[in-house]
């Protein structure tokens, strides 16, 4: 029996989707104010690394968690969403406390990723039990909200004025308030299936399948990728204007547009693949992102602002417009009964993978190669792209 208010399904999608949005924007909110962290815990700029992965480390753990207990298959996903939300919002709401030291933030941030795997990959189980039809679609808008969550905390940091702790209380409201819509108003869908034991093969049932491997293999690739890339967006803003002093940006403002244009792209993305294909549409994205790495080069440094601030958008844009799309890959592949795990297990090896991939980048980057690191996020892509090249 749920508790939730039966909706329109017409409804349906838009409710998930706000709640999507309002429950990821505790993503980024440490990320949003790590200047402000550095000079409170006398910490070096270089953490931000550390401090991202923190949460991605929390994620995965999570996920496994999830995943091998088969939560999201065995128990209502409204209900889970719901207290993930609210734990994650009191955890993150931690970061306000007196006497923080940065053994404490890490754990807070990782505890809070935690339960982030009960937000991100469950929204998409529920969304998967309610739309069979354009499933690619509901995914896209779906991870739009994810992408501009992850954002809104660089825009709450971009008003002039705003003490960092209100961004902290704001995010951990909107994750309170995510969660209860969600609980009321967004009941099972009519097409869960009740996994009513632990699945711990739920791993190898996916992967037995080739198209599941291959559609796996691809979304491994883009997110190489994606989280190093939304990391650093900051840190690449930063050293052009140090560069530049005379194209002085608003970098938490900007910052929060080129990440917050990758919504509008999955969107994009969703709806056109009605029409050209899902795979096809997705493996177009992850050439483009791939081609922004390869090509960044040419745009960071060297290039006028206008030019500069295009390319980034473009990249902002690209590199995310896959997500959706190898989500709904992942889902029409995986065995119905463990849909939930399969998308849950595909997710945490995915984030493993960026937390690689953030770290690297942190650990190499220097001055004499800042123009030119951002390329190694283009062996992500390649491997994805041939990946989905053997299975054509």
């Amino acid at each position: 029996m749920t508790s939730s208010i039966s909706q329109p399904k017409k409804l349906i999608l838009p409710i998930i989707v706000v709640a999507q949005f309002f429950c990821t924007s505790l993503w980024f909110a440490g990320n949003a104010i790590i200047s402000d962290l550095v000079k409170e815990l006398h910490f070096p700029s270089s953490y931000l690394a550390h401090l991202t992965s923190a949460v991605q480390f929390g994620f995965i753990i999570g996920t496994l968690v999830f995943a091998l207990l088969s939560i999201s298959d065995r128990f209502s996903p409204s209900k889970i969403f719901f207290i993930c939300a609210v734990i994650a919002a009191l955890t993150n709401l931690c970061v306000n406390i007196n006497n923080l030291n940065v053994v404490l933030l890490l754990l807070i941030r990782f505890t809070t990723g935690f339960f982030l795997a009960g937000i991100y990959p469950v929204g998409m189980k529920i969304v998967a039990d309610h739309f069979q039809e354009g499933l690619g679609k509901s995914l896209g808008f779906l991870v739009g909200a994810l992408v501009f969550g992850t954002a809104f905390p660089h825009f709450l940091k971009s008003i002039n004025g705003i003490p960092w702790h209100y961004i902290v209380l704001s995010t951990s409201l909107l994750s309170l308030i995510g969660g209860l819509i969600v609980f009321s108003f967004v009941p099972d869908g009519p097409y869960r299936k009740v996994g009513q034991q632990l699945s711990l093969k739920a791993f190898i049932k996916g992967f037995s399948n080739k198209k599941f491997r291959s559609f796996a293999f691809g979304y491994f690739g883009h997110m190489w990728e994606l989280y190093a890339f939304w990391v650093f967006v900051p840190v690449i803003l930063l050293t052009y204007n140090n560069q530049h002093p005379n194209e002085a940006f608003n970098i938490p403002l900007f910052s929060f547009l080129i990440i917050a244009a990758g919504s509008i792209a999955c969107v994009i993305g969703g709806i056109i693949s009605k029409r050209f294909g899902v795979k096809k549409i997705a493996t177009l994205s992850l050439g483009l992102s791939c081609a922004c790495c390869l090509t960044s080069p040419l745009f960071i440094l060297n290039s006028p602002a206008i030019i500069f601030i295009t390319f980034l958008f473009v990249w902002g844009m690209a590199v995310v417009a896959d997500s959706p799309l190898f989500s709904t890959l992942v889902a029409q592949n995986a065995v119905a009964e463990y849909k939930g795990s399969s998308l849950t297990i595909v997710n945490c090896i995915g984030f493993s993978i960026t937390i690689i991939s953030i770290q690297l980048i942190g650990a190499l980057k220097t001055e004499a190669n800042e123009q030119y690191i951002y390329m190694l996020l283009a062996i992500g892509p390649i491997l994805g792209l041939i990946a989905l090249r053997k299975n054509d």
